[in-house]
């Protein structure tokens, strides 16, 4: 009984280490790796160094503010806005509730930039 039970310890603690081991994989991907062109690659240097304290780009969940996975592919912002350049724009150059504004710190090529990334979520 006792082989039993060790054999099947053995293999409980391998199964649970290939689960640990592909649940820990929280390496960043590169721009190459997310397939990222030279201007969605600036975005995303933006969006590290304005957004990603409050908010999850590769997940849809919340930090401080939601998380952007699929923004552009959803009908709908948070917010209640269409998901679409116009609003997300703005609720980044304007703020929103709890979002501060961002308008006066971004460039419009900036803005543009982190767009482009966004759509890319």
């Amino acid at each position: 009984m006792t082989g039993k039970l060790g054999g099947f310890t053995l293999a409980a603690v391998a199964v649970l280490g290939l689960f640990v081991a592909g649940c820990g994989n929280d390496r960043v991907k590169t721009n190459p790796e997310l397939g990222l062109n030279e201007r969605e690659a600036a975005g995303r240097a933006v969006f590290d160094q304005y957004c990603s304290a409050c908010h999850n780009a590769y997940s849809a969940s919340a930090k401080k503010g939601p998380g952007l996975k699929r923004l552009f592919q959803k009908k709908f912002l948070p917010s209640g806005l269409p998901a679409n350049d116009r609003f997300v724009r703005q609720t980044i150059g304007g703020g929103r509730g709890m979002m501060p504004e961002f308008g006066g710190s971004l460039t419009q090529d900036q803005m543009d930039e982190l767009l482009s990334y966004l759509h890319t979520l």
